[in-house]
């Protein structure tokens, strides 16, 4: 089940950017804005993508079956990725070349007060839900930093909007800047100039969120504190001589698969090793909701060893 919070953040950026993207559209066709045609664009692909986030988050939330037994988690990382893609394709594509076909043949601009007004507007609007977005990643942040606590996070809808809401901040203040000097310069170059950085704006944010994406498909663990606190449980059940190994991976944001390899006491009895493994399971769901699903492996640890080292 994804978190409340990741939707609310989505359905905030969601109501922006629908609304930013319909009101840039008509500046940029009115005063011929290559600046405020990249900024429409780039409000485009973000609705576009609050959209893909929230089909992920559906089909993420399907329950397991015969042919996905570990469910669909995983669905998304997978769309989260889909988001970067058209971010850099899309977004960053589309406004570097709108920007150099205006680099090369600069128009002077129509009106720009309107173009001003649209730009005051979409800021208010997307510094509202950067803010949704900023006080619901602060409740997962921690005291770690900013940079840090996305590294580690494992909820895509959160971040990817956080880094979406950002790069829109920035494209807008770009944007302000470029037709304020196109304007006071009589240079209608600055206004192509902007849609060039806007668009390399868009391909950071594109990278970094791919980045972040790849390491979620490919499998991450869970958190050190996660793993740590896994450990000190094992290692205080009565019946277990020694931990082997702990394996963990994230299926998705809130969908942790743990493998435990350990080795129980000599003389142990069958019937005590099932009621250890029971009340082991229980123990750890417990203290750590996100984790979904355990395996509990018996293996002395010398035969363990060696197969590590055979492998």
């Amino acid at each position: 089940m994804q978190s409340h919070g990741s939707k609310k953040v989505i359905f905030a950026a969601l109501a922006g950017n629908s609304l930013i993207a319909v009101t840039k559209f008509a500046a940029a066709l009115y005063t011929g804005s290559s600046a405020m045609l990249s900024e429409a664009i780039h409000s485009l692909v973000d609705t576009g993508n609050q959209g893909l986030l929230l089909h992920g988050m559906k089909r993420a939330d399907r329950p397991a079956d015969g042919t996905h037994p570990f469910g669909y988690s995983g669905e998304l990382y997978f769309w989260a990725f889909i988001v970067a893609i058209l971010i850099f394709g899309l977004g960053a594509g589309i406004s570097i070349y709108e920007g150099i076909h205006k680099v090369i043949d600069p128009q002077e601009l129509s009106n720009p007060l309107i173009n001003y007004i649209v730009l005051g507007f979409a800021m208010v609007f997307e510094a509202s839900a950067l803010t949704v977005a900023v006080r619901e990643f602060r409740k997962t942040k921690g005291r770690r930093g900013w940079f840090e606590a996305v590294r580690v996070s494992k909820d895509p809808a959160l971040f990817t909007v956080l880094f979406e809401d950002t790069a829109a901040m920035a494209g807008l203040v770009v944007a302000f800047a470029g037709i304020l000097l196109a304007q006071l310069l009589d240079q209608p170059v600055f206004d192509g100039i902007a849609s060039i950085a806007i668009g390399a704006i868009l391909a950071v944010t594109a990278l970094l969120l791919a980045y972040e994406c790849k390491g979620l498909l490919i499998g991450e663990s869970a958190s050190p504190r996660v793993v740590a606190g896994i450990r000190t449980l094992v290692a205080g059940t009565a019946g277990i001589a020694h931990i082997n190994e702990i394996l963990t991976m994230h299926l998705g944001p809130s969908d942790v698969l743990v493998n435990i390899s350990v080795d129980f006491r000599d003389g142990i009895a069958s019937q005590q090793v099932e009621a250890t493994t029971s009340a082991l399971e229980r123990a750890i769901k417990a203290a750590y909701p996100a984790v979904t699903r355990i395996f509990i492996e018996a293996q002395h640890a010398a035969a363990h060893a060696r197969a590590a080292q055979a492998d």
